[in-house]
């Protein structure tokens, strides 16, 4: 890396991560979601930068390279869709082929009556999380993978093979993508791992918002059992996936567990139970999480502000920036705030003017990032995202010493027993498909080294687990 670039980037990575634990670094930090933006200022269309990851990840660096952002997802159009029509997932629009080649991937919410789980299904998904996703929510969401006892096919045997491997390949092909973000562009990565809530993943993808909203009230019981189940499987998830070196936030989309949606008591019983012990988790381990919430969450900031000091990073959508900053601007960082209609169909002016009155009410004191109130796709101009850019590089400095971060210093982990306890043996535990105690059974007997035959199968046990859960969770 050309010295230059190494003390950009260096400079860049300081200022960020001092924003994230609620200091004051020498100026604003801008680190934008941009998504569809990066195609268009790359010159492609959706459909390239959604089909091809490549051309996504070139789209990435020209932004890097071109804008004097501080950090950036490496593909914020995450949802590969080479990936999807490997598998066969049903529930995705693609662009170029079930919409316009350039409008963003679309999710096709199931109709009423045809959720990917049934209501009479729940006692299935709280026995073994990972079994259900496998054997009865893959087929029902996969238009190739047969249902369980019914005849195989080359489809059904293509789906596991290529979408198995397309997985490997496209992960693997985020490593090089940061390098190279930080190589060539000077620029750190914003986020590392994926997390959701509980209650959101049967919201989102089991049972369907309509159908949840009636298990809340015909078998609300089952709907908090579900929830509990998932909770050492996802918490494994955002475990495993997050920032080794304690530094980035994971990230978290928040869709469906905010009033108007459920009642506050809904949220309190269901979705702030089952989601506030896997951050207080995350946090013992000394991994921060990125609240991104999307829609309007301030019926529920009083319940955010029982979480650890500098646990989270809060993002604001459609909520007042102003109000949350009042509330939790004293223990959290913040971020977002600037309309992603005035990004699409305001003037550079307003963009300034917006800017300034973010700047001016959330971020005198440190603990606020710049960046639009949500992810920025294709209508965002490119004149109105410079704007934003030199407008905060200029008027957000700070006057006086910004606060002294050590980048060697990692996040303190108190270690100790989990507060999330993994399901009772038989069922069969976070990161697992095959306990290693039932494959043991299968073989015979061992007159080598068992413990390497042992750790050689839950490696690679883990990777069939990983390959259920981040189809549920990231695509």
């Amino acid at each position: 890396m050309p010295a230059d670039m190494a003390q950009l980037y260096d400079q860049r990575l300081r200022r960020y991560l001092t924003a994230l634990r609620n200091e004051k670094p020498d100026c604003v930090p801008i680190r934008p979601f941009a998504a569809e933006f990066t195609a268009k200022f790359g010159g492609y269309t959706c459909q390239e930068v959604t089909h091809d990851y490549s051309k996504a990840f070139e789209a990435v660096c020209t932004c890097a390279s071109a804008f004097d952002w501080d950090a950036v997802v490496a593909n914020m159009v995450y949802v590969w869709t080479g990936l999807t029509q490997a598998i066969g997932l049903r529930y995705y629009a693609v662009p170029g082929i079930d919409i316009p080649a350039d409008t963003g991937f679309q999710y096709i919410e199931p109709p009423e009556g045809q959720a990917f789980m049934q209501a009479d299904e729940y006692d299935q998904l709280i026995d073994d999380p990972t079994g259900f996703l496998l054997n009865v929510w893959l087929p029902r969401v996969a238009q190739d993978v047969s249902p369980m006892g019914e005849a195989t096919s080359p489809g059904n045997n293509l789906s596991f093979l290529k979408g198995g491997m397309a997985m490997l390949s496209y992960f693997n092909a985020f490593g090089p993508q940061c390098e190279r973000l930080r190589n060539e562009c000077g620029m750190p990565s914003a986020i590392a791992g994926i997390f959701k809530a509980p209650f959101d993943i049967i919201a989102d993808k089991l049972r369907g918002y309509l159908g949840l909203t009636m298990d809340l009230f015909e078998r609300p019981e089952k709907v908090l059992a579900a929830c509990e189940a998932l909770m050492p499987h996802l918490l494994h998830v955002a475990a495993s996936t997050a920032d080794p070196a304690h530094q980035v936030p994971i990230g978290f989309w928040m869709h469906r567990g905010c009033v108007p949606f459920i009642s506050p008591d809904q949220f309190d019983r269901y979705y702030w139970a089952t989601l506030k012990p896997i951050i207080e988790e995350l946090w013992s381990r000394g991994h921060q999480v990125m609240f991104y919430a999307e829609g309007d969450w301030k019926a529920h900031l009083e319940s955010f502000a029982e979480l650890p000091e500098r646990s989270i990073v809060y993002h604001v959508d459609q909520g007042d920036i102003f109000d949350v900053h009042r509330r939790l601007g004293d223990k959290f960082c913040l971020s977002g705030g600037i309309p992603n209609a005035v990004l699409g169909y305001g003037t550079p002016d307003d963009v300034r003017e917006h800017c300034r009155k973010v700047i001016d009410g959330v971020a005198q004191d440190g603990g606020y990032i710049m960046d639009a109130s949500a992810i920025i796709q294709n209508d965002a101009r490119i004149e109105n995202m410079q704007a934003l850019t030199d407008f905060t590089r200029d008027y957000g400095a700070y006057d006086g010493p910004a606060y002294a971060l050590d980048l060697a210093d990692e996040r303190v982990v108190s270690g100790g027993e989990s507060l999330i306890p993994d399901p009772v043996p038989p069922r069969p535990g976070p990161g697992v498909c095959v306990p290693w105690e039932a494959k043991r059974q299968e073989l015979p007997p061992i007159t080598g080294d068992s413990g390497l035959v042992q750790a050689v199968w839950e490696d690679v046990d883990g990777l069939a687990n990983m390959y259920i859960w981040q189809c549920l969770l990231s695509f």
